[in-house]
């Protein structure tokens, strides 16, 4: 089977029957194509790597691309995912040549998130009164009062938004569903930007999707990570923030203010609650920054 095919046949599955993100699957689909190449070099087929020829793939990526721990992580759980589906899937004799490689080591980062304060700066410091900045505010805001990913965000239709009872649908990784509430500053922000913004932008076309591009089409997430960027250097914040950022700040927040977990897991649409449980380190290590401020003895 040549590679091109046995990848198309595998992304086939991860959209039909694992039902992953657009951008999930594309992530699967890049390393392979990578690892693909890698072995064209060596004359040899993906059906025909061996344990080994993996293991100088890991190293050639580390060393040459100087990848780190954490993307090496994601090549091989690309190229183990493959070659299970292989083995469960295609009728043909081989046996998985990554079982023995050991994952590499990741450190666990936590993720930034912005202050009451620096969130106020930056919602500050965009108007209301320009179609296309009420347009990203709100946004914006939907992606911290709700905790809404920016693929979730932009995906959204005018009919997933129910302004009468306050909730909005999401259509989350896996293509799970789930039922999220607004804050009544996103409420407000949604209502002004339908009524006087969106008009405006989408002007005699015709679309399903809430946020709207200058061209009528659906807004992107690029799109999205460019503006934030724009309006972040406007205010005085020091941090690397992009959309996953207010994500990361609605999570943050909400276990600091006493938010029992499974709730926190249940609104972020979380399958596993181990990825939830990154929240309490980060507001551990907020309580920690301000003992050692505050205490005299901190």
């Amino acid at each position: 089977m040549k590679d091109v095919v046995a990848i198309k046949r595998f992304k086939k599955f991860l959209q039909v029957e694992k039902g992953l993100s657009q951008n999930s699957i594309y992530s699967y689909t890049y390393d392979l194509k990578k690892f693909s190449e890698f072995l064209s070099l060596k004359s040899k087929d993906i059906m025909d790597a061996t344990q080994d020829d993996i293991q100088q793939f890991l190293k050639y990526e580390k060393n040459n691309k100087k990848n780190s721990s954490r993307t090496l992580a994601r090549s091989l759980a690309a190229i183990r995912q493959f070659y299970n589906f292989i083995s469960d899937n295609v009728d043909i004799n081989i046996q998985n040549p990554t079982e023995k490689i050991e994952t590499p080591h990741v450190e666990k980062t936590l993720p930034d998130y912005l202050t009451v304060n620096e969130l106020d700066k930056l919602f500050n410091s965009i108007s209301e009164e320009d179609c296309y900045e009420l347009r990203d505010k709100t946004i914006f805001e939907l992606l911290y009062s709700s905790g809404l990913r920016i693929s979730e965000a932009v995906d959204l239709t005018i009919g997933d938004v129910d302004l009468t009872n306050n909730f909005i649908n999401v259509i989350g990784k896996g293509n799970k569903q789930r039922l999220v509430p607004m804050g009544k500053e996103a409420v407000r922000l949604i209502n002004k930007y339908i009524q006087d913004s969106r008009p405006v932008i989408i002007s005699n076309r015709d679309s399903e999707y809430l946020f709207i591009s200058k061209k009528g089409s659906q807004l992107n997430r690029k799109s999205v990570w460019r503006l934030l960027k724009n309006y972040v250097t406007r205010t005085e914040i020091q941090k690397n923030i992009t959309p996953h950022t207010l994500r990361h700040s609605f999570a943050t927040h909400l276990i600091e203010n006493g938010a029992d977990l499974r709730s926190v897991q249940e609104l972020l649409g979380h399958m596993d609650i181990s990825t939830t449980q990154v929240y309490t380190h980060m507001a551990k290590k907020h309580l920690q920054k301000l003992h050692k401020s505050y205490h005299p003895k901190g």
